[in-house]
């Protein structure tokens, strides 16, 4: 087991900068997460790890050994892949041990450590059969014990439930995290699906076009996001956005939209009246914007009239698409909801959990 450190790290393919001064510290056994959208380099950071890129400028250290010239064989990583990369024409067991063979680890350990990766994965009665005989769920588990026989200080994962359905991808996800409870080494994930990475990792590493935007636990990413871009790349549906300036209105600083004013809450005030004639986005999640018959109680709730454009019934709760002259809003709302298609009416947006974030820097304001 080891800690990593990315050290004022950069990839340049040409002209693109591909990572772009990415210092981040990984701590010896934690479950990190690289996120972002495609092509923003969470992949390449990751191959620098690997040694399978190499490094523009910065520094990579595995524990306290510098690895920028250290050959990917000789790194103490392992790395499973998005499309698994299992010959065809070995069996599971095979696969799995060929990585020790190749380093002339002795017969009766490599049986050992395959049959207890087997057993940790519960693919024991799979070490006969061709990867052809395996479904998708089941070869993304071989993959991940070719990974483990290694025993490596650290795992490397690139989007490796990708090719899984979602039913599968829900429950490897949480084999995947058991896995890592199990075993205490340090996991690297790449993904691009934010459920994945809020789901599974300890920390997450948001990056935008090779940027670190924002590194956190899952829960203060979603409640204290740094910016715009991770405001709304964090949560499911996104955050709602409006354009807006802080204004005074009764003594009271509040947001107005041009379609709507919200009052900030009176504790709050303090914080944003130095901001007065700003120009701001104000954020508010779906979860956030409430039918007023089913609104949480003793929340600091602004009322906001809106045209209900979509109902999405998704059993627990209702997707309900909301427009104003200027805005296109979503409100998560009780299924008990009497919000129909064509109706005008109020919901309810809970100030308590609003977000602010400067126009022109796109930070937020705290």
């Amino acid at each position: 087991m080891a800690s990593v450190t990315y050290d004022h790290v950069t990839k340049r393919f040409g002209d693109v900068i591909a990572v772009n001064d990415l210092t981040i510290h990984i701590e010896d056994g934690e479950f990190l997460v690289f996120v972002g959208p495609s092509g923003c380099g969470k992949t390449t950071a990751l191959r620098l790890l690997a040694g399978l890129e190499e490094l523009t400028s910065g520094n990579i250290y595995i524990g306290d050994r510098l690895v920028n010239d250290v050959p990917p064989k000789d790194r103490d990583i392992a790395m499973v892949f998005q499309s698994y990369a299992l010959y065809p024409h070995m069996t599971v067991y095979e696969n799995m041990a060929f990585g020790l063979k190749l380093r002339k680890v002795p017969k009766k350990e490599i049986d050992r450590r395959v049959r207890e990766a087997a057993r940790i994965l519960g693919i024991e009665n799979l070490l006969d059969r061709k990867p052809k005989q395996l479904s998708g769920g089941q070869r993304q588990r071989v993959a991940v014990g070719r990974a483990i026989v290694r025993e490596p200080a650290v795992f490397l994962m690139d989007e490796p439930l990708s090719n899984l359905d979602a039913k599968l991808r829900v429950q490897a996800r949480a084999e995947l995290s058991k896995l890592h409870q199990r075993l205490g080494t340090t996991f690297i994930y790449v993904t691009h699906d934010q459920v994945e990475a809020m789901t599974m990792g300890t920390r997450i590493a948001v990056i935008n076009a090779g940027v670190l935007q924002q590194v956190d636990t899952p829960q203060n990413l979603y409640d204290r996001p740094a910016n715009v871009f991770v405001a709304g790349f964090i949560g499911s549906p996104a955050m709602n956005f409006f354009n807006a300036t802080l204004v005074e209105r009764d003594g009271r600083v509040c947001v107005d939209t041009g379609d709507f004013l919200l009052p900030i809450p009176e504790d709050q005030q303090g914080t944003y009246r130095p901001h007065l004639g700003r120009e701001i986005i104000f954020g508010i999640r779906p979860e956030d914007v409430h039918d007023p018959d089913f609104a949480p109680p003793a929340i600091h709730g602004a009322p906001v009239d809106a045209r209900v454009a979509v109902t999405e019934l998704m059993g627990n709760e209702i997707i309900v698409y909301l427009d104003t002259d200027h805005y296109e809003f979503l409100g998560r709302f009780d299924p008990r909801t009497t919000a129909r298609v064509g109706q005008t009416r109020r919901v309810i947006f809970n100030m308590d959990r609003m977000h602010i974030f400067d126009r022109e820097s796109e930070l937020a304001i705290r």
